[in-house]
């Protein structure tokens, strides 16, 4: 096997593990997509990007465009018509995203981006680390679903 497919494979099995990484992390927290399906994508557009990059960016484009069809089948209304599935959505946007980095060879930023996005899916579950987390403060903040922007205690005068 010449030098550049094995270049290509090492290219393609880090993007898959980074993707199966996402995809554990999602199913651990009860998302409709999980492992096999972050596998998947992220192997999926880490290939795509890897083979053909450089002779056809519009096959790169073609992946964000099939990637936008998935994450859409992932959002959904529940009970409440409160939309479920957004977080996954935009992580499995991500694991495309990271996938094409690593296919265009840029490994170490594409395993930082790994990095960062474990870190953001999982800041409300790593103490010391929840302040950062909006949740942590919601109790403190009227919702704007309440119709109001401010705690009650700041609101000025009604008209």
């Amino acid at each position: 096997m010449p030098h550049a497919e094995y270049e290509l494979a090492i290219r393609i099995a880090v993007g898959l593990v980074v993707a199966y990484v996402f995809g554990f992390e999602r199913q651990l927290r009860g998302s409709p997509a999980g492992d096999r399906t972050f596998a998947l994508i992220g192997l999926g557009a880490t290939a795509v990007t890897a083979g053909t990059a450089r002779s056809s960016p519009q096959a790169v484009a073609g992946v964000i465009t099939g990637i936008g069809f998935i994450g859409g089948g992932i959002v959904f209304h529940s009970e409440g018509g409160l939309v479920r599935g957004v977080t996954t959505a935009a992580t499995i946007f991500t694991t495309a995203g990271t996938g094409i980095v690593i296919g265009y060879g840029h490994l170490l930023l594409g395993v930082l981006t790994a990095a960062a996005v474990l870190l953001i899916l999982e800041l409300e579950h790593i103490p010391g680390l929840r302040v950062l987390d909006a949740h942590h403060y919601s109790e403190r903040v009227a919702s704007d679903r309440d119709g109001q922007s401010h705690p009650p205690e700041e609101q000025g005068p009604t008209r």
